[in-house]
């Protein structure tokens, strides 16, 4: 049973599967906007063109009211979800820095003449028995 927790719990974390769960639960949020766009300005709109119905003001500011709260609604379970994924992707060490190593320093140098590489404290090349001086 560990071991069906443990590669349940790497399905889970995986990338393409937490980004697909975002995507449905945003998408699902999304849809709220959409449908109170839709209920709350198009229809309204569509109502008063076709003489089928007129609003108030006071109408019209519910419809408003009710659209920004559904963008609010929106931002929110972006935010919640934002953070969520943050806590995941740290728990599940995603995301961190790299600490870059610093170039080592080079152990050989290059003969002039033979393009050889020899160590750094030769005076004479292996290779070719040239003299180095120390430039080099």
């Amino acid at each position: 049973m560990r071991k069906f927790m443990e590669e349940f719990r790497a399905f889970a974390l995986r990338g393409n599967v937490m980004d697909m769960a975002v995507g449905v639960i945003i998408g699902g949020a999304f849809s709220g906007i959409v449908t109170s766009l839709t209920d709350n300005f198009i229809n309204p709109v569509l109502n008063v063109c076709t003489g089928h119905e007129s609003y108030t003001l006071q109408d019209v500011a519910g419809f408003a009211s009710a659209f920004v709260s559904a963008v609010v609604n929106f931002i929110i379970m972006a935010f919640i979800l934002f953070c969520l994924m943050k806590v995941i992707n740290k728990a599940a060490g995603i995301g961190k820095k790299k600490t870059e190593e610093a170039p080592k320093a080079p152990a050989v140098k290059v003969c002039p003449f033979c393009k050889s590489e020899i160590p750094l404290e030769a005076t004479r090349c292996a290779y070719c028995t040239s003299q180095l001086s120390e430039e080099v």
